[in-house]
C-alpha cells in the first residue's frame, strides 16, 4: 500500500524513533509498503518517519533508477567506523523542490537485522554510503537540511512559509 510521505516543516520528522523490540508482521507490511511508496516516489531510500511511524526502520535501494535490484529492508540501522570525508549533493522525498550538498563520511559500517531477525552487516561506500547515512539521519530526527549553511536554511525555509500560505 502507497503510503503518504511528510513534508518538512511536519513536526513529525524531528522525532527521534525507537528502536523495533519485536519484528511483527505488522513491521514486515510496513516495510513492504514502504518499498512500494519509495519506488512510486523515485526515491532510493525511505525511512519509517517519512511515512509517520517512529520506529528504526529504512528501506534503500541505490540500483535504479531504470532497474530496481538492490532492495534491503533494514531494522535498527547503526553505523560504525565512519571513513573519509565526501561531499555530495542530495535531495529527500520529505524537502520538497530542494537539494543541497552535504558533507558525510566517505566509508561507513551498517550493521542491522533483516526482517528474518538475521545479523547484517554491510561495508559501504559512494552512494549506498550517502544514503544509509541520510536515511539513519531520519531515523534520529535530522533532515539533510539541519546539515546545510545557515544561509541556505533560511533562504529554503522562507520559500517554504511562502507555500504554506497559498
Amino acid at each position: 500500500m502507497i503510503r503518504e510521505v511528510l513534508h518538512y516543516p511536519d513536526p513529525r520528522l524531528a522525532i527521534e524513533c525507537n528502536d523495533i523490540d519485536e519484528i511483527t508482521d505488522d513491521i514486515r507490511q510496513l516495510a513492504e509498503d514502504m518499498a512500494e511508496t519509495m519506488y512510486k516516489e523515485e526515491g532510493i531510500g525511505l525511512a519509517a518517519p517519512q511515512v509517520g511511524e517512529h520506529c528504526r526502520l529504512i528501506v534503500v535501494d541505490v540500483s535504479g533508477p531504470e532497474e530496481r535490484t538492490d532492495l534491503m529492508k533494514l531494522v535498527n540501522p547503526r553505523l560504525e567506523n565512519p571513513e573519509g570525508d565526501v561531499e555530495s549533493e542530495e535531495g529527500c522525498l520529505s524537502v520538497l523542490n530542494y537539494r543541497s550538498k552535504v558533507r558525510r563520511a566517505e566509508k561507513v559500517r551498517l550493521v542491522a537485522k533483516d526482517l528474518d531477525g538475521n545479523d547484517v552487516c554491510i561495508d559501504a561506500e559512494g552512494l549506498l554510503s550517502i544514503c544509509l547515512q541520510h536515511e539513519i539521519d531520519h531515523l534520529d530526527g535530522t533532515l539533510f537540511i539541519d546539515k546545510i549553511s545557515r544561509l541556505k536554511r533560511t533562504m529554503y525555509d522562507n520559500k517554504v512559509k511562502k507555500w504554506l500560505k497559498k
